[in-house]
């Protein structure tokens, strides 16, 4: 597939990561203070509230879906209006659009204007679905031998999250305290968190609500789209607590995805098969086609003032498990999806060492710190440190992206409980 010409030329750069072939979905706040729905195109936003507004862009037989500023509504409304949707938005932005006069005062410039959620996040359900980070996790903590539990090539496994920690792109992340133990410890303190972490994930987005088990395949038409994502991670509060039942406030910090969602649509030129299987899965989580998709991805870190090293390269493709697959997985008790459900992949890394999505991996537990471009070293993040994740599908002349999801590390507060014992 190749370059869809628009009339917006920021569009049609080989650079950019919103050419016509993306068309991804945001939320942003308007020049009058209010959320507004818009479809990113260059480096512009082209305005979807006011454009329903103005009686230009209308979903059939639905009033004011775009009303309240972000797309929970819309997703609601199923694939059939995310196509013709979709299609509509093309035609306005394609190249020798006769009206495209028309539409530059619904255009918004992206640089300088706030980005918001893209959708109400209903629930999050995080997974560990890359086997090499798994085994990586494993061998660092029992030994090559029993890296992997032994159910972990049988199923994705994952943990109900907060939905209620889940930010957009460039929302200040504050240390967090809680109970951490030493190696040679009996009893736990509180304290600031002193391994704090990213983990470098894409977010599937669920569109459509199941009530009942789905197949991967309905799995996959039920999803909308992808966002990047970064689950910060307290290693140290984790290692205390994870035991018997897994993470718990280690994970509950902040969940940060990217502004723009990546709708599946788009996406489909890059699909690619999962992994060959190591052992046979039960017929429910076999796939009907490919699910993953070839999207690259990298992790910039840059400390509070200083120029930006790239810790990680890596690529969706490396995942054991689709969201398919995950959400399939996630229906079997009987479990209902809601619209603006929201999965994390797990952290994705690759075979090589450059390739993993997280510092828990790249410096080995601590033990072999990264040194940075600008000669510091890290084994876990540091207070002013900025976290950038990046991704994009690569086709011929163009580039399908997420745009930014970027987070800084505040330091832990002082007194979080104000002195209270």
């Amino acid at each position: 597939m190749s370059l869809i010409k628009s009339w917006v030329e920021t569009a049609n750069t080989p650079d950019t990561d919103f050419p016509l072939n993306n068309l991804p979905y945001g939320a942003f706040l308007s020049e009058e203070g209010e959320a507004h729905c818009g479809v990113a195109i260059g480096d512009m936003i082209l305005d979807v509230t006011a454009l329903e507004e103005a009686g230009i862009l209308q979903i059939e037989d639905e009033d004011e879906v775009f009303f309240f500023g972000d797309w929970t509504d819309f997703m609601a409304l199923g694939p059939k209006v995310w196509a013709a949707f979709r299609t509509e938005v093309t035609a306005l932005l394609a190249d020798g659009n006769e009206d495209a006069e028309g539409l530059v005062p619904f255009m918004v410039p992206q640089v300088g204007t706030q980005m918001l959620m893209p959708f109400a996040v209903s629930e999050y359900t995080d997974f560990y679905a890359s086997k090499h980070h798994a085994t990586n996790v494993g061998t660092m903590f029992r030994g090559p031998e029993n890296a992997l539990p032994p159910n972990w090539l049988s199923m994705p496994i994952g943990y109900n999250g907060r939905a209620s920690s889940v930010v957009v792109s460039g929302t200040p992340v504050r240390r967090p305290w809680g109970q951490l133990k030493g190696p040679n410890d009996d009893l736990p303190r509180f304290a600031p968190c002193a391994r704090f972490d990213l983990e470098l994930e894409m977010g599937a987005i669920v569109g459509q609500p199941s009530d009942g088990p789905v197949t991967v395949q309905k799995a996959d038409e039920m999803i909308f789209g992808y966002v990047l994502l970064n689950d910060w991670s307290a290693r140290d509060i984790q290692a205390w607590e994870y035991q018997p039942l897994g993470p718990f406030q280690s994970k509950a910090t902040a969940t940060t995805i990217s502004p723009w969602i990546v709708p599946k649509a788009a996406l489909e030129p890059f699909r690619t098969t999962t992994p060959d299987r190591e052992r046979p899965l039960l017929d429910y989580l076999k796939e009907p086609a490919p699910m993953l998709y070839d999207i690259e991805l990298e992790v910039g870190l840059a400390p509070e003032g200083k120029a930006e090293t790239v810790i990680s390269r890596t690529n969706y493709a490396a995942m054991y498990y689709s969201s398919a697959q995950q959400l399939a997985h996630h229906t079997t008790s009987g479990c209902p999806m809601r619209v603006g459900d929201l999965l994390g992949s797990g952290t994705i890394s690759g075979p090589e060492k450059h390739q993993r999505g997280a510092l828990l991996e790249l410096s080995w537990g601590g033990k072999e710190p990264v040194t940075l471009d600008t000669g510091e070293t890290r084994t876990f993040l540091e207070d002013g440190d900025t976290l950038t994740l990046r991704g994009a599908a690569k086709g011929d002349g163009f580039r399908v992206g997420f745009g930014e999801c970027t987070g800084q590390v505040l330091p832990a507060l002082d007194d979080p409980f104000g002195g209270a014992k």
